[in-house]
């Protein structure tokens, strides 16, 4: 919502002025927070917790997984990166490559680009095709005795080039990943909260028809602040309180951070950030096409 915006700033002082605890004392900001949050996705992710960055939401997201369906492995997208911790780095091809490489219970999809990818514009259902690819990996595991926990993915993959999957990848992707025991996690850490313009999280782009099994957030939900978060459904919730390993993040929620958080929701609104999204990138698309055109050096814009 822009650098020192005077509402955040303001938020975060008055708040400051009264109290900053840690998360085991209770205070209203974090459930007045989460209500409005909830407000902005699909009724069946009601379940919210709070942490301090994108790395802690993704880290928390593969427990979650892991927990609610006793499985192990992971499915992610070629060129993906969802983190710094090590568990992240693990699923994250952008950097395992140049590490220690691929452990065994990591599973390399191709990222959809009908650009550049495996199959492109011109393929008659490249959807289907994509999600097959997904589809054979589960079938490959299963032979080997591997199961599979998540398919973890950017709604949009950002290191990967931008990529827009095209409408449907999701749905059929979940479908395979469902089957096979597995939940679906969209990593919303950049390109959630309006961003993507007509709509307020990425995932929406695929259709209203699909929601995610996990939501992972950070970034623009705190305008630079420190404040991350996970969004899941009671049963993933209530599975992973049933192993009484009780969740806490000292920090994660505090009522300075939901004060921010709750501040930027208020401006995204007020100022109608989404529309100018909106606008501004259908400007700037219309005019970078017209170059395209000109120009056979320009391949695709996005």
């Amino acid at each position: 919502v822009g650098h020192c915006h005077p509402d955040i700033v303001k938020a975060a002082h008055e708040q400051n002025q009264l109290l900053n605890t840690n998360s085991r004392y209770l205070h209203d900001n974090l459930v007045d927070y989460a209500e409005r949050l909830s407000r902005t996705l699909p009724e069946k992710l009601s379940r919210f917790y709070f942490l301090n960055s994108g790395s802690e939401a993704n880290d928390l997201a593969l427990r979650l997984a892991r927990h609610y369906t006793n499985h192990q492995d992971v499915i992610v997208l070629d060129h993906a990166y969802h983190g710094h911790l090590t568990s992240l780095i693990d699923i994250s091809p952008y950097k395992f490559r140049n590490l220690e490489g691929q452990k065994e219970w990591v599973h390399v999809a191709p990222v959809p680009d009908t650009y550049r990818g495996l199959y492109r514009e011109d393929h008659e259902d490249s959807v289907t095709a994509y999600a097959n690819e997904v589809k054979n990996i589960i079938e490959q595991a299963h032979k080997r005795g591997r199961k599979i926990a998540a398919f973890f993915v950017e709604s949009l993959p950002s290191v990967g080039g931008q990529i827009i999957p095209p409408a449907g990848y999701f749905q059929k992707v979940a479908e395979h990943v469902h089957k096979a025991g597995g939940v679906f996690i969209a990593d919303e850490i950049q390109v959630g909260f309006g961003r993507v313009g007509k709509h307020f999280w990425a995932f929406q782009l695929q259709g209203e028809d699909f929601i995610p099994d996990i939501v992972t957030m950070g970034k623009p939900i705190g305008n630079g602040h420190p404040i991350a978060c996970v969004a899941t459904t009671k049963e993933i919730a209530e599975a992973f309180a049933a192993t009484g390993v009780e969740y806490f993040n000292t920090f994660g929620g505090n009522p300075v951070s939901c004060a921010i958080g709750l501040a930027v929701l208020d401006v995204i609104e007020k100022e109608h950030l989404q529309a100018h999204a909106t606008q501004v990138g259908n400007f700037l698309m219309k005019l970078l096409k017209e170059q395209k055109i000109k120009h056979p050096i320009i391949g695709d814009v996005r």
